[in-house]
């Protein structure tokens, strides 16, 4: 497992994650998921709301790609991960709570994806290179 550093954790929290996986036909997905957020040190968590085809895919077996940047600074990091899925348990109610409290509907499931892999998204000479 890779380690999120205190400066990837406030990336996540702060800004616009982006999630890829792969179908079992080996097309690609991507797509925003404003619910990720740091978990502990090596796992980052999001809810699945819509059952689409991101969780398909991970419910195929893809692995999952998380990438944040910050366009500011620029820098950003891409998160390599296997995935968990939870729809009970704890944490699972805790996303339930919070979907309802903002007026949505109970998510399907929260989906952990426990970090394997860092990569760097700053521009330069570690532009994509494996830092974690």
């Amino acid at each position: 497992m890779a380690v999120l550093s205190q400066e990837m954790k406030d990336m996540v929290n702060n800004f616009q994650c982006f999630i890829g996986t792969v179908s079992k036909d080996g097309i690609q997905n991507i797509g925003p998921k404003r619910s990720t957020r740091v978990l502990n040190d090596d796992t980052l968590i999001f809810t699945e709301g819509t059952g689409g085809t991101t969780y398909r895919n991970i419910l195929d077996g893809s692995r999952v790609v998380i990438a944040v940047v910050n366009r500011e600074i620029p820098d950003g990091y891409r998160f390599w991960g296997r995935a968990e899925i939870q729809s009970s348990g704890e944490l699972y109610e805790q996303a339930a709570a919070l979907s309802e409290q903002n007026g949505l509907p109970r998510p399907k499931a929260v989906v952990l994806v426990h970090i394997e892999e860092i990569h760097s998204l700053k521009p330069g000479p570690m532009a994509g290179k494996k830092i974690g």
